[in-house]
């Protein structure tokens, strides 16, 4: 029997990329899913189409979880719809590349909201319903930036970085809840979206990677949904790294 039937999870901005390979692997160990984008209707239908194909329950909100109203509407639709919430998956972001003379305080505000305010703000929002359940589920996705010197990327290290002292505070204050708290950082993966948003040049080597290769969305889907799993129980406050070999803490 999947490992997950009977609980329900929340992935944020999971019209694309990682967050949809990450509501499919946790729909095939039984969760049923509140599938999230900021504002992309279309991909989020798609998403909630594939998960219905295999014979998963699906539903789908749109919400800015920089804001408080964004964030609590998202929690408490999830529960309306499908019942309970166990399992909450921090995925959304926003990246930019700017050098800092260049970084305006709206670039900053808006990329460490998408992140970081957002992983806050619906965690606080979702654990009263895991505290009741006696059990819960969240990842915070991080990154390589958590640790490596980007240029151009200060607000984004940042906002990451912060994930990681977020995420072991939470591990002691919910562990005797039953709740586990941790980072999975991906490094370079292929995924769809422009040099804008901090995408790897067509061209650009990956000499730097042990593995020889940028990660596929699906293996940064395996760690978090392994550490969704019952017998993760005891593994908690962890930042646990998917990145070809680049980067060791």
């Amino acid at each position: 029997m999947p490992t997950l039937t009977g609980r329900v999870a929340i992935v944020t901005g999971s019209a694309r990329n990682i967050g949809r390979a990450t509501t499919l692997m946790l729909a095939r160990e039984g969760a049923a899913i509140m599938v999230h984008s900021r504002s992309d209707a279309t991909a989020v239908a798609e998403t909630v189409a594939q998960l219905r194909a295999m014979g998963a329950t699906a539903e789908s909100h749109l919400a800015d979880l920089s804001t408080e109203q964004g964030a609590n509407g998202l929690i408490a639709a999830t529960v309306a719809k499908l019942g309970r919430l166990d399992i909450l998956i921090n995925n959304a972001a926003v990246r930019r590349n700017t050098p800092i003379t260049e970084m305006t305080m709206a670039e900053w505000r808006e990329v460490l909201g998408a992140s970081l305010d957002a992983s806050f703000l619906t965690t606080r929002a979702a654990v009263p319903h895991m505290i009741a359940g006696k059990w819960g589920r969240i990842v915070n996705l991080g990154g390589i930036s958590m640790f490596s010197g980007l240029a151009g990327r200060a607000h984004v290290s940042a906002a990451k970085a912060g994930m990681i002292g977020m995420t072991r505070s939470l591990a002691t204050e919910l562990g005797p809840h039953g709740i586990t708290v941790n980072v999975v950082a991906p490094g370079a993966i292929a995924t769809e979206r422009g040099l804008a948003a901090g995408a790897r040049p067509a061209a650009s080597s990956t000499s730097g990677i042990p593995a020889g290769r940028d990660g596929r969305p699906e293996e940064i889907a395996h760690i978090v949904t392994m550490l969704c799993c019952p017998d993760a129980g005891y593994t908690t406050g962890q930042t646990i790294e998917v990145n070809g070999g680049r980067h060791y803490s």
